[in-house]
């Protein structure tokens, strides 16, 4: 049904019910586009595989899948990070885009297409959605109360508007939506704002702002709707813990401090200038807000696709059979299972057909990654070390679910998961027949397996269909266990055959060949198991074996093997103690006066802008619940006293400094501290290698200088 009208859902069998044997599906499948104001780090790296394997799954049931990425290049804070980069925002992302490559090929990561949300496809898209909702009577321009930051002289974008969230109170959140408790909210709502550029209080100013209506009645009824759909057995489509969530959104209730929450409200499409993004249609100074474009991102990375490929985009997206959808981590389900299903619906577009929530990932039992401390796991290292990207595929593979649960990248863990199932388990099946058939049968297998042998046979190839519904229902850790189960049938058949014994005499070359035949085969088979998840391995056993390993129903029997080379190697601890080796220190630069180089020659214009003023100390005294700072009360000659914090408590007694003359830079932003208000810097010397010469050393002027007076 079109947007204008009521709201429709044909709710059919659930796609993970359908036979084999039915028409190939038609799938559209994506991950969140990553921010590119940095290279990836393992989250997304666990994102794209966990999406990987199950597009890789789908490509082995015969379904025609088109799996894209992109960067999402928009917003404030890359046109932050590029001028501070001294670049145009076009070259900072063109910059990170050049460097995907290398983690996407080195984790073998399947996409079709990685695009760009500045690609001439996405600003002709977002606009022409933005279009079909105004159309729709579903956007309207409100002037609106607007954080403005005095000294950066600019509006601050929500993500740099820091402060209290209304709705739970956690700290330090950010202006747009928390991330403790997920609520949306205006900027304005947060308790104490602060900007997150130069610390102080943003100022509101009036301007005029454009915002699409999910209040409206009819995104509310489609939204209530979509987001709790149920399949045909009754269960829902989006993730129970997710949908629950979502439910709690749309109802007006009464917060644990007495607050009220009033369900859906309208969202804030729009930035002004300067801004790094679409402008509007017809709104000269007026951008789209990153969040608006961003997802339209997916749609503009499939229509270059299949511009490339001569296919034409209406022409897809129009099919009925189209299935879409998108896997994402928890922080960003507000924007994917509201806004977007809502932008899509009533711009007259397919809404998406499920949105797969995953969790976070932590190292080492939990442990909040940090370079510095060596707890991050640097996917580009991992690589850089000869660490097998198939090794983290399956570790992570056995750790997902269909839940948006956290997992733990535990180094242990990870080394006995790896050692024991893929070496100890699976691989040692081949390598332990290999050479037998080889050797003594040319490289020829049997038929005319054991009646054992043949049983064992049946019950792993009778395992496809319940691993293919694990697969299809993204249950990554029990389809890896189920395998790693059915392995341990074979090798309870190998310790019960002994071809090692039976090899001792050639009397028993029959049942040598029957035995051996019966573990390549099902070697064959558990590798087809796997191959979502191992596509590298897979590739080496169809070499090996001779026959299929990218089709799932594929069931011929091995007829000859090639000679048998190593499949993969064992990890050992001193890879992973390499892994998470803190980076090394800097060499200090030798030969510069106080440990480090002089700064860039700045001009007589740089150095005005300064403004250093003598400065009388009138009081001083210990911060509480800081052992570093002192909070110095200074007079500079204004008729007024200022209140500046200064690290300096390790070799300064606060009486000492009292009545004493000092340098300050007067002409400083105000920052908000977690004590107070910083009015201004107290300049002080220090080594830049504190361990050799400790100490810091205020400036004081000459006798006769005088409170106020500027230093030229």
């Amino acid at each position: 049904m079109n947007s204008q009208g009521g709201i429709a859902f044909k709710i059919g069998a659930y796609p993970s019910q359908k036979s084999p044997m039915s028409a190939p599906r038609q799938l559209f499948v994506t991950t969140a586009l990553p921010y590119a104001n940095g290279k990836f780090h393992v989250g997304h790296i666990m994102e794209y595989i966990q999406a990987d394997i199950w597009v890789r799954f789908q490509r082995m049931q015969g379904h025609h899948v088109n799996f894209v990425g992109a960067d999402d290049t928009h917003g404030a804070p890359i046109m932050i990070a590029a001028e501070k980069a001294g670049q145009t925002p076009q070259a900072f992302v063109a910059d990170i885009a050049a460097g995907r490559k290398p983690y996407l090929d080195g984790f073998h990561i399947s996409f079709d297409n990685w695009h760009s949300t500045d690609a001439p496809e996405n600003h002709e898209l977002a606009r022409q959605i933005y279009r079909d909702l105004k159309s729709n009577d579903l956007i309207e321009t409100r002037t609106i109360e607007q954080f403005f930051d005095p000294a950066k002289n600019m509006f601050l974008p929500d993500r740099y508007i820091k402060g209290e969230c209304p709705k739970c109170h956690a700290k330090d959140q950010y202006g747009d939506n928390c991330e403790v408790c997920g609520s949306v909210y205006a900027p304005t709502d947060l308790i104490n704002p602060y900007s997150a550029l130069s610390g102080v209080t943003p100022e509101l100013k009036h301007s005029e702002h454009f915002f699409f209506k999910l209040s409206d009645p009819r995104c509310v009824e489609f939204l209530e709707a979509w987001t709790q759909r149920v399949d045909a057995n009754g269960k829902l489509v989006l993730q129970a813990e997710v949908a629950n969530k979502i439910k709690e959104w749309f109802s007006v209730r009464t917060n644990a401090d007495g607050t009220t929450s009033e369900g859906l409200g309208d969202w804030d499409i729009s930035r002004d200038a300067p801004y790094f993004g679409i402008e509007i249609p017809d709104a000269p100074g007026k951008y789209f807000y990153v969040w608006l474009d961003a997802p339209v991102g997916y749609l503009a990375s499939l229509k270059n696709l299949l511009t490339k490929r001569g296919q034409d985009y209406d022409a897809y997206m129009a099919n009925p059979a189209l299935e879409q959808y998108h896997f994402i981590g928890k922080d960003i389900v507000t924007f994917h299972t509201l806004f977007w299903p809502a932008m899509l619906k009533f711009s007259g577009r397919k809404t998406p057909d499920n949105v797969f929530v995953h969790g976070f990932l932590t190292v080492n039992n939990g442990e909040k990654m940090s370079k510095s401390r060596g707890t991050g796991l640097d996917p580009l290292k991992y690589l850089s070390l000869g660490m097998n990207p198939e090794w983290l595929r399956y570790y992570l593979a056995a750790k997902l679910s269909a839940r948006n649960e956290d997992i733990d990248f535990n180094a242990d863990d990870f080394m006995a998961r790896v050692n024991s199932d893929l070496i100890g388990k699976y691989v040692n099946i081949a390598s332990r027949a290999a050479g037998f058939l080889t050797k003594r049968f040319g490289g020829q297998l049997t038929h005319a397996f054991d009646p054992q042998g043949a049983a064992l046979l049946q019950v792993i190839r009778a395992a496809a269909h319940d691993i293919a519904q694990l697969y299809e229902t993204r249950e990554f850790g029990k389809a890896t266990r189920e395998i790693m189960l059915l392995a341990d049938k074979v090798n309870a058949y190998v310790d019960q055959n002994k071809p090692w014994d039976l090899a001792k005499d050639t009397t028993n070359n029959e049942a040598l060949h029957q035995v051996c035949s019966v573990l390549i085969n099902t070697f064959a088979v558990l590798t087809r198991y796997l191959a979502p998840v191992l596509p590298e391995l897979a590739q080496a056993v169809q070499g090996f074996v001779g026959v299929d390993m990218q089709h799932w129903h594929s069931a011929t029997d091995v007829a000859t093997i090639a000679p048998y080379q190593h499949l993969m190697q064992r990890v050992t601890p001193e890879q992973l103690d390499a892994l998470f080796e803190p980076p090394a220190s800097p060499e200090p630069e030798k030969l510069t006066p106080g440990g480090e180089a002089i700064a860039p020659t700045i001009s007589i214009d740089d150095f005005a802008k300064i403004d250093l003023r003598i400065a009388k100390i009138m009081n001083c005294e210990a911060v509480e619940g800081s052992t570093k700072l002192l909070r110095l009360t200074l007079d500079v000659g204004e008729g007024k006293m200022r209140n500046v914090f200064s690290g300096i408590a390790s070799v300064y007694k606060p009486e000492d400094l009292v009545g004493q003359l000092t340098v300050m830079v007067a002409n400083l932003a105000p920052r908000k501290m977690k004590f107070g208000v910083s009015e201004g810097m107290v300049l002080a010397a220090s080594h830049a290698d504190e361990k050799a010469q400790p100490g810091i050393h205020i400036l004081t002027p000459w006798p006769g200088a005088q409170p106020g007076m500027r230093i030229h």
